[in-house]
């Protein structure tokens, strides 16, 4: 679902991903998704935010 926002905010990235808010600030704080500020607000580019998906281990067939 892309509507033609660059950026996302914490609470859109975490609606758009399927993860849990402390995943993704935990994967901020590792360097493992790269977030930028402006001002107080924390902003996720949907390209930065669409690689740490992809980076993510895939879950082997049972």
């Amino acid at each position: 679902m892309n509507d033609g926002k660059l950026g996302l905010t914490i609470d859109e990235a975490v609606d758009r991903s399927g993860i849990g808010r402390t995943k993704i600030f935990e994967a901020i704080k590792l360097g493992k998704l790269t977030a930028r500020k402006a001002g107080r607000r924390t902003i996720i580019l949907n390209d930065e935010l669409s690689n740490f998906l992809k980076s993510l281990p895939v879950k082997e067939a049972a």
